[in-house]
């Protein structure tokens, strides 16, 4: 292995130069040795919504340094596999090509695909044939629980669906919400918290189910909603400094009146 300061200086660095510093920083910086996989796992997921919120603002410079962020929580890992003698990082590319190729047999075989919703039939009928699921049940299962609840309820939602349990329309995924509305405020009314908990998980699962239908992402749909009360509050919390008042010694209804003000804006 080189001597670490053979790397200063390069006027371009490749991904050969990334797996041999990785390499040199678990064996020299104290922090990178006493990794482990659980110990750097939120920073992959940190990386990964970077990288979203590059893509959202259309800063193209920052996705790049993103990206390499990402890059990054690849080769820590692979190397910490390739150091327990498991894998290498070249393992998961050759990997990911045999995978990339056996699923667009369209491009590298003789299988046909139209459009692209065949080459999504074909791409999904091929992951369940290579990763042994025999039932419908084992493709849900199969969703990675670790998802944010809304993604991993949509996802489920859709292998449902490729079932045949789905709604017929968007309409009836739609009046799916008052009918789970109503048991919540009947759990409610008792009361009882674990009913209530199971009758709203019903509710957000129906409003799941609904912007499925609507060809909406509900992961997406929620946030900007969030986004959006942020803005909301930010405002009228402006309103209300410029009376030289504080939010806090308002009364509820005080507040909304505010609160209606500052939505005109946004």
């Amino acid at each position: 292995m080189k001597n670490f300061k053979n790397f200063k200086g390069k006027n371009s660095y490749n991904i050969d130069d990334l797996l041999e510093i990785m390499a040199i920083l678990r064996k020299k910086c104290p922090w990178d040795k006493q990794q482990t996989h659980s110990s750097v796992r939120i920073n992959f997921l940190e990386e990964v919504y970077e990288v979203l919120e590059a893509i959202d603002s259309e800063d193209t410079e920052l996705l790049r340094e993103e990206l390499g962020d990402v890059l990054l929580q690849v080769v820590f890992h692979a190397q910490m596999e390739s150091e327990a003698g498991k894998f290498t990082f070249s393992d998961v590319c050759d990997e990911v090509c045999r995978k990339l190729i056996i699923r667009h047999p369209h491009i590298f075989g003789d299988t046909v695909a139209e459009d692209t919703a065949q080459v999504l039939e074909n791409w999904e009928n091929i992951k369940n044939k290579t990763k042994g699921h025999e039932t419908r049940t084992q493709e849900l299962e199969a969703v990675a629980k670790s998802l944010p609840a809304l993604m991993y309820a949509q996802k489920i939602g859709k292998r449902a669906a490729g079932a045949g349990l789905d709604f017929e329309s968007e309409k009836q995924a739609f009046e799916c919400i008052y009918k789970e509305l109503t048991e919540l405020r009947e759990a409610m009314d008792i009361p009882d918290r674990q009913a209530i908990e199971n009758e709203l998980g019903d509710v957000l699962f129906s409003c799941v189910n609904t912007a499925r239908h609507l060809g909406i992402d509900a992961e997406t749909a929620l946030r900007k909603s969030a986004e959006k009360f942020i803005k909301r509050f930010s405002n009228a919390e402006t309103l209300i400094r410029q009376q030289e008042m504080l939010m806090q010694d308002l009364t509820a209804e005080e507040l909304d009146k505010y609160w209606q003000k500052a939505k005109e804006t946004v």
